[in-house]
């Protein structure tokens, strides 16, 4: 998994990267909330590690403004706010879990392994798109029928983000939020000629053109 840490504690910031690490993560950490915001706007991660009292943005500032902007990535406070009202402050402003510091290692493995359930994100470079049909994401391909099909970048980041969204519908604009990352965005035709072709190779009911709305993978 790719993992934004934000965390201004240097100390706890270097225990959680490694550890993360250890279990073959990809970690960028940073130390503040406009460091934070800066970096998630211009990459995209799999999960968000948001400590709140920060310098510059707070965590529950920063998440409001990414959801906002249709940022979707997940994301898990981990954070000394223990009051009721930071609580729901903190689900208000978009996350999807809140850990309650201080916490055990192994808390936080078990909160990110359910995060990637509810968010169908796979530890591996290779993601089950449907029965014995696979997506490796290192490669660039798909394996179909003993089959080996190359793709673009952006054709396996399409596709990856309609998986982890699987049966919800999915606008051409927050695609292009969500996979170019404020990237140059493209224009509509360009997404809709990579749906096209991952179509062709997946078959046409794989993904569905909701009129007006936009597309939703179909398992």
């Amino acid at each position: 998994m790719k993992i934004l840490l934000l965390e201004d504690d240097l100390i706890l910031n270097e225990i959680i990267q490694e550890h993360l690490m250890e279990m073959n993560n990809s970690v960028t950490s940073v130390f503040t909330g406009d460091e934070a915001q800066d970096i998630i706007y211009s990459k995209t991660f799999d999960l968000m590690l948001l400590d709140v009292n920060v310098p510059n943005i707070n965590g529950f500032e920063l998440l409001e403004d990414l959801r906002k902007n249709g940022i979707k990535t997940p994301a898990i406070f981990l954070t000394s706010a223990h009051l009721l009202e930071d609580i729901e402050k903190g689900f208000k402003s978009g996350c999807d879990d809140y850990i309650k510091k201080p916490f055990e290692l192994k808390e936080l493995d078990l909160r990110i392994e359910n995060i990637k359930r509810l968010h169908n994100i796979s530890s591996s470079n290779s993601i089950e798109i449907s029965n014995k049909i696979y997506l490796n994401k290192d490669t660039l391909t798909i394996n179909k029928d003993a089959k080996t099909i190359h793709i673009a970048q952006k054709e396996s980041e399409v596709l990856e983000y309609l998986i982890k969204n699987r049966n919800k519908s999915v606008s051409i604009e927050e695609l292009s939020i969500n996979v170019w990352a404020y990237e140059e965005a493209p224009i509509a035709s360009t997404i809709r000629t990579y749906i096209k072709n991952l179509r062709k190779i997946l078959g046409e009911d794989s993904i569905i053109n909701i009129r007006g709305v936009g597309y939703r993978f179909n398992s």
